[in-house]
């Protein structure tokens, strides 16, 4: 039977035929993240894949993910090692639901979520992540602004910003969303000397309690410059492997029940094997939607 390492060895012998780099999301599984070439939130592999110049692009991650590695990257082939690894977030608005959206709120900037389909970011303004989603809408200089999908990203926006008014739509995460205030309460009262860190795909409720709420790539940032010694983490659990290599000597803890988002464990090892061995699981945005998504995700890209 194959081990870890050995599969780590195949692929990356892979990747090298296939002149392939490999890019996986903070919430993979350990083993996977472990064989990718760079590791990162929606806003660092997007940059990854406009940068890379290899010829083929395996995105350890989800759908939409895929899609904005070929919106940036039409060159390029972009291979989803699960073509059934969705998010619910992303499905909650559809392209025509978010041209109603701008119809009922006309003049208007639109800006969405990465966690969208190229569908909709190609009717949108402006594409942000959660990264960089404060300083997507201060760019606007807008007194209004819509926000889809997410209203819990939306709201922590607003809060950052009381002279704007965000107008969301009605999405969330089904992961982030379903943490309570009483999960991260009872964490806080179990580990009294640690650090409460917060996804602002939260409810606001939870990031209102929060030492600071932040994106996965600011979660792994703050624990290794923080002086505090342990950190409470608010976000999927697959972060914690990042977090452990971030800050060795650092202690996490996770919620309970711990934060687990079933699409982004749908990507094995095998998987990611199978995809650079057979080249397989191709996404392409076609040219129409990815020419029409192109400006709203560039500009995502250079802002933050």
């Amino acid at each position: 039977m194959e081990t870890v390492v050995d599969l780590h060895a195949r692929i990356r012998a892979l990747a090298m035929e296939r002149d392939a780099v490999v890019l996986a999301h903070n919430y993979q599984r350990a083993e996977v993240q472990d064989v990718a070439d760079f590791v990162g939130d929606s806003l660092g592999l997007s940059r990854q894949a406009a940068a890379t110049q290899a010829s083929v692009i395996v995105f350890a991650g989800v759908t939409f993910m895929a899609e904005t590695a070929s919106i940036l990257a039409p060159g390029k082939t972009v291979l989803l090692p699960e073509l059934g690894a969705g998010c619910p977030m992303a499905d909650m608005i559809t392209a025509e639901q978010a041209l109603a959206f701008k119809a009922v709120h006309p003049g208007l900037p639109l800006v969405t979520y990465v966690n969208s389909s190229a569908a909709v970011k190609a009717v949108t303004d402006v594409c942000c992540t959660s990264a960089n989603a404060v300083e997507v809408v201060r760019s606007l200089g807008a007194p209004r602004v819509l926000f889809a999908p997410d209203r819990n990203l939306a709201a922590w926006v607003a809060s950052l910003l009381p002279s704007v008014e965000v107008i969301a739509w009605d999405g969330r995460c089904p992961v982030h969303d379903e943490v309570t205030a009483a999960q991260v309460l009872a964490a806080r009262a179990a580990h009294p000397h640690a650090e409460v860190l917060v996804h602002p795909e939260c409810r606001p409720e939870v990031t209102a309690i929060a030492d600071a709420v932040l994106s996965t790539s600011g979660m792994l940032r703050h624990a290794a410059d923080s002086p505090a010694t342990g950190f409470i983490i608010v976000t999927e659990a697959g972060l914690l492997h990042g977090l452990a290599k971030a800050a060795p000597d650092k202690e996490f803890y996770k919620l309970s029940p711990q934060v687990l988002c079933p699409n982004m464990k749908l990507t094995t090892l095998q998987k990611v094997h199978d995809t650079l061995r057979d080249m397989t699981g191709q996404v392409r945005v076609p040219d129409a939607t990815r020419l029409a998504a192109l400006g709203a995700v560039e500009r995502m890209t250079e802002i933050g």
